[in-house]
């Protein structure tokens, strides 16, 4: 069975409540059962270097040009991840973010960029231009569909991450799912969820969750959804409401919200330690959506364009960057840390429809099994490794499971050792559903156009 794995989602009929006090009972126990040979001792980053802290301090940067190090662990547990220094904006009230993303979504005005207050947080995040380290990253991602390290399709990760934990895994209805992993020097948690399956207790909510997110207009696709789409927004004509959108958006079994929760105990449980969210598909998606709530990194492989998605849930975005472009930054010299608009790196091939938004039109693999992933704008920024050009791949949906990604990831530059991995690059003028009218009330509208409202 083809697995698409592009999504991580909870369970049917799961209330967000009980699923958080499920998730930090859970987190919990396995903190507490780990504690006796790996105790997570509260302590500062010590891995920004005087030099870094220095650009930092400076009011335009790049980091480009920073020096990376590596989480380190004990000997003779081989290679690590990579790390550089990272600037990010964080709402400085995640109250107040969560109340100004509320009025986003009611009022339809996308990401709002004033009403909160955000800091430039220093950190270290993962150093995206590191082949081993993004191999790493796939792995972590593909683990998330895995029970535990004993299932055949789990992967071996460096000695530095030989802890680690599941969430969402006690109910068999739960959709949220992945694994928490922890480095050996404490510093660094990975959290990577896990994403779409095609048959199993997730798919009904996974698929919900795709549909809803990925959609131009509650995912009008193959006749099984004539009937039961995700929402009832089409307004017909290529216009869809905004209003109805919105109300869809608040289901209680939206992974985006279950995630806040997770996110939330987990920061609680680890105050001291730095976090990573990564994931594939629809876990990368969720991934980027959740590190741009709380300003942390993220890292998403072959997801589908989310960028649509977090303005309906109207996330607010911090302002854009002041400083010196890139060009000039790379022919002056200078070297500092810019804060990114969003915290996030997609990471895809050119083989794979998915995250390019190609796998659409009635005939399509994707809308034949009743999915309708049709946006491609992601937020932040995206590496994209040309295996068509370089590997002479088709495009192919058979090409997106987490399995061929590793398989890049790890082959990218064995054969040429001159393959550098591409650089990161905003996705620039990028629209979805450029043929669909959104607007507010379609429906309501329309219905007293027809004299039933009289």
């Amino acid at each position: 069975m083809l697995l698409f794995a592009f999504l991580s989602a909870p369970s049917v009929g799961v209330l967000v409540n009980a699923q958080s006090q499920s998730n930090l009972k859970t987190l919990r126990r396995n903190q507490v059962s780990f504690t006796h040979q790996h105790e997570i001792i509260p302590q500062p980053s010590h891995l920004l270097s005087k030099e870094a802290l220095h650009y930092a301090s400076r009011a335009s940067i790049d980091n480009h040009f920073l020096p990376t190090t590596t989480l380190q662990s004990d000997p003779g547990l081989g290679l690590n991840l990579k790390t550089r220094p990272t600037a990010v904006y964080r709402p400085r009230s995640l109250d107040a973010f969560h109340e100004a993303r509320l009025a986003n979504k009611a009022q339809h005005t996308g990401r709002d960029r004033t009403g909160i207050n955000w800091d430039i947080i220093h950190l270290d995040g993962p150093d995206v231009r590191d082949i081993h380290t993004l191999a790493q990253l796939a792995r972590m991602s593909g683990n998330a569909y895995v029970l535990g390290s004993s299932g055949k399709n789990w992967y071996e990760l460096d000695g530095a991450w030989n802890i680690s934990f599941p969430f969402g895994y006690e109910d068999a209805q739960d959709g949220f799912r992945g694994h928490v992993f922890l480095s050996s020097d404490n510093s660094t948690i990975v959290l990577a969820i896990k994403g779409t399956t095609l048959q199993g207790p997730t798919s009904k909510k996974d698929k919900f969750n795709d549909n809803l997110l990925f959609s131009c207009c509650c995912a009008r696709v193959d006749f099984s959804w004539i009937f039961h789409q995700v929402c009832d927004c089409y307004s017909g004509s290529w216009k869809c409401d905004n209003t109805c959108l919105s109300n869809a958006l608040v289901e209680d079994s939206m992974f985006y919200t279950i995630g806040v929760n997770l996110v939330n105990d987990l920061r609680t449980l680890y105050p001291s330690a730095n976090l990573w969210l990564v994931g594939h598909s629809l876990g990368g998606a969720l991934a980027s959506l959740l590190g741009s709530t709380f300003g942390l990194p993220a890292v998403a492989f072959e997801s589908p364009g989310e960028r649509l998605a977090a303005e309906r849930l109207g996330l607010p975005m911090p302002p854009a960057p002041i400083g010196p472009t890139e060009s000039q930054m790379s022919s002056s010299g200078e070297s500092s840390i810019i804060p990114s608009l969003s915290p996030v790196v997609h990471v895809y091939h050119t083989a794979d429809p998915i995250p390019q938004g190609t796998c659409t039109g009635p005939f399509s693999p994707c809308s034949q099994a009743g999915y309708a992933l049709e946006t491609h704008c992601h937020l932040g920024k995206s590496i994209v490794f040309d295996t068509v050009t370089e590997f002479g791949w088709r495009v192919d949906i058979r090409r997106h499971p987490i399995r061929e990604v590793v398989g890049v990831m790890e082959t990218w530059n064995q054969e040429e050792a001159s393959r550098q991995v591409p650089e990161a690059k905003e996705e620039i003028d990028c629209v979805d559903c450029y043929k669909w009218e959104f607007g507010s009330e379609f429906k309501y509208k329309d219905f007293e156009a027809s004299g039933c409202g009289s």
